[in-house]
This record gives structure tokens, sequence and C-alpha cells, in this order.
């Protein structure tokens, strides 16, 4: 026992899953998710300007992605985990209770998506190429955050005599009342964590060799992780809903992790084999991409096109006016003009 223990993973001490800070008390699983979404952005920022995109524009959409995304992901957890909060001992108040554990990411992709639309729109970017370019820091964000599920002492897989097996303190309300002290368990946030790291390199490789544009790279990235949320959600033993189908009774995240991956598949090969990648690689929406402002041409900034109907009213069609400066009409606008001797006499002429 003694030997076991010694090559096993610790826990951090319960103390660390939070802190005080002034009137503020900050939890470990927070500051796991904070740090994920930061390090999720960068990279996404990285790879939209590389796209040909504007740096600004991944921040607007991640003010509406990001607690969509966390809404989501809360909302699937209480449904696939109901008795701790619906049960015979559970607690409807624990449901906003984010810090103490519990985000979906089937939640908070499909709700993640909606808010990242959203945003989208209202930046004049293509869905398609915001996912493409999120895809990898999506990946990223779930790996650090994971390491919330470590401080918490949560999540753990079934007990193993493997070396690198997670000690979980008796006391904890997590340890299984069915073991002894002292029981080592899989430690399925470190799988997932490294199977995640994992796939941020390889999809990042691949975004090299291959043309990962048009939804490829989302869905690599959604085949990829569900692949491995298979064979890792199998080995947990947390409370989780179960659903039997042919006869095999497995936790519902196993169950949405075969569907989705035989989605992602499939969807996977329609865009390889079917479609041949477009030959706009704008991330920009139609008529929403936003063009330099010419020095010599007043008035122009910030619209894709110009509408020769409008420019004897003055007016700007609102469809392809993005990214003005709303100041810009009157500074760039001219002046009176003094009529000169040659405009004179083309007006003479012309009477004549």
């Amino acid at each position: 026992m003694i030997a076991g223990i010694a090559a096993s993973i610790p826990s951090p001490p319960a103390q660390w899953a939070s802190f005080d800070l002034g009137p503020f008390t900050i939890h470990a699983y927070a500051l796991c998710i904070l740090a994920g979404i930061i390090l999720a952005l960068i990279l996404t920022q990285k790879r939209f300007v590389s796209f040909g995109g504007h740096a600004d524009a991944v921040w607007d959409i991640a003010i509406w992605a990001i607690p969509f995304g966390i809404i989501g992901g809360r909302l699937y957890h209480v449904v696939s985990s109901p008795d701790a909060y619906f049960g015979p001992d559970g607690d409807l108040a624990r449901i906003p209770q984010i810090w103490q554990g519990g985000l979906g990411i089937w939640g908070a992709i499909a709700l993640g998506a909606v808010g990242a639309w959203i945003g989208a729109r209202r930046a004049g970017v293509k869905l398609s190429a915001f996912a493409d370019a999120a895809a990898p820091g999506i990946l990223l964000a779930q790996a650090v955050g994971r390491l919330g599920n470590w401080f918490n002492q949560e999540l753990f897989g079934a007990p193993t005599t493997l070396p690198w097996g997670l000690e979980i303190d008796a006391d904890n309300a997590n340890f299984p009342q069915d073991q002894d002290p002292g029981t080592l368990f899989h430690p399925t946030f470190l799988y997932e964590l490294l199977w995640n790291l994992a796939g941020v390199a390889l999809l990042l490789l691949l975004a090299r060799k291959l043309n990962l544009r048009g939804g490829r790279m989302v869905w690599l990235y959604v085949a990829y992780y569900t692949l491995g949320r298979v064979w890792i959600e199998t080995l947990r033993i947390d409370d989780a809903e179960s659903v039997s189908l042919f006869g095999i009774t497995q936790r519902l995240n196993v169950w949405t992790s075969i569907v989705v991956f035989l989605v992602a598949v499939g969807i996977l090969v329609h865009l390889f084999v079917k479609r041949r990648p477009g030959d706009d690689p704008s991330v920009y929406l139609p008529g929403r991409e936003p063009v330099a402002q010419d020095p010599g041409t007043a008035g122009s900034a910030g619209t894709a096109t110009s509408d020769p109907a409008s420019a004897d009213t003055g007016s700007e069609d609102p469809a392809t006016a993005v990214g003005t400066d709303a100041a810009s009409p009157v500074a760039d606008a001219p002046g009176p003009q003094k009529r000169t001797g040659s405009t004179r006499q083309a007006s003479h002429r012309d009477k004549r």
C-alpha cells in the first residue's frame, strides 16, 4: 500500500479548491476555466488573423459565444446528472453554482455555437470561418479546464493499481463509500487533458498540411474529441444518467459521444469528397468585407461596395456599410467650392 501511494498522483489539499480575497471567494475550478478561455482566445485570434480576418472580430464574437457556452454547459450537466438537483437529496440552489464543478461539453458546444452565430452575424463574419479558427483553441480550453476537476477531487475513474493512480481524500464527499481509504482511482481528468493537448498539436499540424477550411477543421475537432471521450467516459464512476440501447446500458455521455462522432465523420467525408474548398477564402459574409480607407476617395471608407443609386442622395446601403467611422462623412465631405473662372466659362458655354 505504501509503495503504491508513493507512485501515485496526489490530489491538492481540500483548502486549495478555493481561497478568500477580501469579501470574495475565488474558486480554483473557475480560475482553470478562465485560464482556458484566455488561452483559447489568444490562439483563435492568431489563427483568425492568419485567415485574413481582423483580430477585434474574435472578441466581438466571443462576448456572445462564451456566456452562451457556459449556460449551455451547465444546463447539459444538470440534465445528464439530475439526482444532485432533482433527486431525493437534491438541491435546486446548486444549479447556478458552477464553481462546484459540472459543465457538460455538449451543451457548451451547442449553445455556444448559437452565441457564436449571433456574434458572427453582427460582426459580418462567416460562422464556419470562425469555427475553423477556434477549434484548436476550444480543445486547448477543455484541456486546461480539466485541471479544475483535479482541484475539486471529482470525475475520477474506477479503482486502479497502476502507478499513476489518483489519490482522493477519504473524507471527500466524492469518495466512493464502498471503497477502502487509500484506494487509488483512474485520473480521468489527466487522461482527457493529455488527449486534448495531443489533439491540439495534431490539428495544428494537419492545418499546415491540408486545407482545413469551410468547416473541415471544426468537424475534425469534434470527431477527434468524441473518439477520446468514449473510452475516457467508460472509466468514470461518478453519478450520471444511464441509457440502455440495443441491450447495452451506458452513460448518456458515452452514447452522445458515439452519435456525435458518427455525425462528425459523415460530415467530414461529405466536405472532403463531395465539396471542394471555396474559391473565395474570405472570412467575411458577402458585402461585409472591411475596406481600407482610400485617402483620395471621400466618404468611401469601411464599405465593400458603392451603390450608384445612392450617390445622388448621399444615402448608404446598410447591408454594405460596415466599420465606417461615424465622423468620417463629416470630416471627409467636401466643403462649399468657390467657383473659378474656368467653371464660370464652362457654365457660360453650357448656357449657349
